[in-house]
This record gives structure tokens, sequence and C-alpha cells, in this order.
């Protein structure tokens, strides 16, 4: 009985694998891609060359390159991988397959941060310009973790809770943004609706530095728990009996989790989708061991981003179309159809 086991255990870790080998290069492939889409009409194989040879490429193809497409579409990567991760942790802890980091209220929340400082100039902090809407984004997706972390701790962290905190934050803060577009000038209103529809316009290679650096952080963090929130996904009773606290762990997944979402929403605006259908997919895929399944919705995080992407450029040519839009309109019909299947025992 040993060896069909064995052999059966081997052929699982072997597809898992190739899943892995396949959506790396399907991203790298979207990556380039999202670089080379444009007006300027470069090529693959210029991009490669460029990124690659930097010192031996065309002076206009390097300028384009680094300067302006390279950051946004890395931006795209490690916002999609951090909105990913952040879901399929959210959906963990919650034990809830539609939550995802908006049912925190932490996005609404970052929209009121940023919308209240183009309206009202309401800022804790002394910069200015598009720097102080996101450390204004930030600050306020904060105020509403601690707002869910402080009730979380006062009544032991279930996810009940947890959820209908979430919830009544969320729509407490649309409705603060709904006033302050209210009361807004006609200037301001565009500025919100597009902030509030996301965009990676603004990337630039700090705010490269600080996406990639706050998630080199927290995945180890998360990784170190994986057995656990695997146990988790047997329900409170049994990760009990394994000798884990439940509660704690769910208080620091929330920590984690607001971290990763108030760093994309504070630079790239409200994204949605992107922590809710790549966690499924690789829910499909790998199925809820966290070692597999994390990574995974990581990568599919990343493609999923990075398609939106280039479909907001050859959808736009002459104009920037809003990546959230992208994401929505990617991301409904392909929600809707995993709905479908599900419902129809097709997985």
């Amino acid at each position: 009985m040993e060896l069909p086991n064995k052999e059966a255990y081997e052929s699982l870790i072997r597809r898992k694998i190739l899943f892995f080998i396949l959506f790396i290069s399907a991203a790298f492939l979207a990556f380039l891609l999202d670089i080379a889409v444009g007006s300027s009409g470069l090529s693959l194989y210029e991009v490669f060359s460029t990124i690659v040879f930097p010192a031996s490429s065309d002076p206009t193809s390097s300028v384009i390159v680094w300067n302006f497409r390279l950051p946004k579409a890395l931006m795209a990567v490690f916002i999609g991988a951090s909105l990913a991760i952040a879901g399929a942790e959210v959906q963990t802890i919650l034990d809830n397959p539609l939550a995802s980091p908006y049912t925190l209220g932490i996005s609404a929340a970052a929209g009121f941060g940023a919308a209240a400082t183009m309206v009202l100039g309401l800022t804790l902090t002394s910069f200015a310009g598009n720097v102080l809407v996101s450390i204004n984004a930030f600050i306020f997706s904060f105020v509403c973790f601690f707002v869910i972390y402080f009730i979380a701790k006062v009544k032991s962290a279930s996810k009940e809770l947890i959820i209908l905190t979430g919830v009544a934050l969320l729509f407490l803060f649309q409705a603060l943004v709904s006033l302050l577009q209210y009361i807004a000038t006609d200037d301001q209103l565009q500025n919100i609706v597009f902030w509030l529809f996301g965009s990676l316009e603004n990337s630039s290679w700090s705010t490269v530095t600080i996406c990639l650096l706050i998630l080199l952080i927290f995945i180890p963090l998360l990784a170190i728990d994986f057995w656990k929130l695997t146990a988790l996904r047997l329900g409170d009773e049994k990760a009990k009996s394994l000798g884990i606290d439940v509660e704690k762990l769910r208080l620091k997944v929330l920590i984690c989790v607001s971290v990763l979402t108030a760093s994309a929403v504070c630079f790239a605006g409200t994204i949605g989708f992107v922590g809710l259908v790549p966690p499924h997919i690789a829910r499909m895929l790998v199925g809820e061991d966290q070692r597999y399944f994390v990574p995974l919705s990581a990568l599919l995080g990343s493609l999923f981003l990075s398609l939106a992407s280039i479909g907001g450029k050859i959808c736009c040519h002459k104009g920037v179309f809003p990546i959230g839009i992208a994401t929505s309109l990617i991301g409904v019909p392909f929600f809707l159809s995993l709905i479908i299947m599900k419902r129809s025992g097709s997985f």
C-alpha cells in the first residue's frame, strides 16, 4: 500500500511544480509585454536586451524602458503579488472564499485618506503633492486596521466579528468618500475618481523599492506559520487541538494583510479583484497547502495585474486607462464563470 501512496504523492508534487513553471513563464512573458506595449513600438527582444545589457542598448530605448516603463511594470508585479497574498490569507483566517482585503474596509479607508487630502487638505504629515496623498492613504488604512485589531483583541478575534467590523468600516469610509465627492470642486472630483479607479502612473524606483521591501519582510513572517494556517482550514477546534493559538494567529495575519494591502493601495489606488480571483485559481490548482497556495497566489496576482496593465494600454493608446477598471472588466466575468463552474460541480 505504501508504494502507490508514495507514487500518488510524488505525482501530485510534480503536478504542482509544473503549474509553477507554467505560470512563472507566463508571468515573465506578461512582464516583458507590459514594458513593450506602447506608442514607441519596442519589441520583446529590444526590451529584454535593454534590461539585461543597458550599456550597449539604444539610448532612447534605455530611457523609455528604465525611466518610464520598467518601474510601472515592476509595480504591477509587486502590487499584484501583495494583493493576492493578502486576499489568500484573508480567505484563510476568515474561512470565507468571497473575502478579500476590501472586505476589511482597508481599501475604503485608504480612499478616504487620499480624498480627504485632495479636498480638505487634511494631513498628519508635512509632505506635499502625490507623496502626501500616498502617505495619508497609508495612515488611514492603519486607522481602519487598528479599529479592527482593537475590537478583535477585546472579543477574542473571532472570524465573524472581524468580518462584521470590516464590513461596517467599509460602508463608513465609502460614505465619507461619497460626502467628499459631493463637496469637491470639478478638478478635485476628477482627481478623486481617477485615484479610486487605480493607476500605476505615479510609479517610481522609490515606490518600487518600498513595495519590494514590504514583500521581502512580510512573506517570511507569513511563511513561518504556513503549517498553522493550513491546519486552520480544518476548523478552529481542530487547530486548537494541535496546539495552535487561533486568536493570536488571526491577529498576526491581520497585521500582515493590512500592511500588504495598505502599501499597495497607497501607491496605486484601489484595485479590485486582484485579492479575489488569483487565490481562487491557486486553490483550484494546488489546494489548501499554504506552502504552494500562497506562492502560487502571488504569482497569479502578478500575472493578473500585468495582463490588466497590458489590456489598459491596448484599449487606450493616447491616454491613461485606470488599471482598476481593467481588473474589473477582466475579473468580473472570470469570477462569475468560476462561480458557475463551482455550482455545476466542474471543480
